[in-house]
């Protein structure tokens, strides 16, 4: 099925660039408890995120789609389901096995925008998730998103430790008005519980190489 490119106003872009810096993102991963024995977890993020996608890909864009698989160096990969914001509140998969995209960023082949997955690293009930890979990602690695025959390759060129509340203000992780990257996002830092979850995050920024086929 095509998938047609939606364009927004300056005025538009600017109205939701400053929404962004007031809504919440919360997943369950951050407060979840670590798990006894592993290594220092990183869990889903939590941070505030635009509601609305806001980048508007060239109409010379070829191949471009929405993300349903994730494979990391080595060849482990995760099912990337849809992320919605609900009330807010940016909601990924429970399964800690799965990944979300978030529905307000922009699609894999895209000319402009950040392609934002997050990511839950444990669970009290399910052990470590998919994302606590992210913790032996290095620079200069390939990571790929796909959609049935399509893909687009990355290779990471940042990894970075964010606090949790500087996210969004910060990072520009959730930026749709950059040149195309992949962003991968979870937590990382202590666990406090009383203080809703992990206190930072991790934030893994990756470059296409070439163009989505």
């Amino acid at each position: 099925m095509e998938l047609r490119p939606r364009r927004a106003s300056p005025a538009r872009l600017a109205a939701e660039l400053i929404a962004a810096l007031v809504l919440v993102l919360a997943v369950s991963g951050c407060g979840a408890q670590p798990v006894p024995d592993a290594p220092a977890p990183r869990g889903a993020v939590s941070t505030p995120v635009p509601s609305a996608r806001v980048g508007s890909p060239a109409p010379s864009a070829g191949v471009r789609f929405v993300p349903t698989l994730l494979v990391l160096p080595g060849g482990a990969s995760a099912r990337v389901e849809p992320a919605q914001t609900v009330h807010g509140e940016l909601v990924v998969p429970e399964n800690v096995q799965h990944v979300g995209w978030w529905d307000g960023s922009a699609y894999a082949g895209d000319v402009f925008g950040s392609t934002v997955i997050a990511g839950h690293v444990d669970s009290a009930t399910e052990g470590l998730g998919f994302f606590a890979r992210l913790l032996r990602l290095d620079r200069g690695e390939v990571v790929s998103v796909r959609r049935g025959s399509h893909e687009q390759r990355y290779r990471v060129f940042s990894i970075r430790t964010v606090a949790k509340q500087a996210l969004a203000t910060s990072s520009s992780a959730f930026d749709q008005t950059v040149e195309h990257r992949l962003v991968l996002i979870t937590c990382t830092g202590r666990y406090r519980a009383g203080q809703g979850g992990y206190e930072s995050n991790l934030v893994v920024t990756a470059a296409p190489l070439g163009a989505a086929r």
